[in-house]
């Protein structure tokens, strides 16, 4: 198995690394921001952030050959936990059926360049 790594239009890092990598049926991502991807800036508010961060998660699994029906799990950061109601708006688009959700974790942090919210995200390919 080889490892592949995974670039998607609109949404790059800084260093020379890719959104994803790939090995085998595993696949894991480095931070996904809410860049806006026609600006290539952080989106002003914590609501545009979340549609960002959340079309750049279906980005990279469709670049990965996957959908997000193959994400296990999802670890979020927020510059203020207390607002998940927005994230939930997200999480509940990208899955709504309560008996096929990916496990997830939100932790407040410190987050730089504007960033309100940012995430990562394990998949499993089945």
């Amino acid at each position: 198995m080889s490892r592949q790594s995974i670039y998607i239009e609109g949404f790059a890092h800084k260093n020379p690394i890719p959104a994803a990598c790939r090995i085998g049926n595993l696949l894991m991502t480095g931070i996904i921001t809410g860049m806006d991807p026609a600006t290539g800036k952080v989106a002003p508010t914590l609501e545009a952030q979340c549609a960002f961060m959340f079309q750049h998660v279906r980005s990279i699994m469709q670049a990965a050959g996957g959908s997000t029906d193959d994400i296990i799990k999802m670890s979020v950061w927020m510059a203020d936990r207390s607002k998940r109601d927005v994230l939930n708006v997200e999480w509940l688009k990208m899955f709504p059926d309560a008996k096929s959700r990916p496990a997830r974790h939100t932790s407040q942090a410190s987050l730089e360049g504007g960033q309100l919210i940012n995430c990562d995200i394990t998949a499993v390919f089945t």
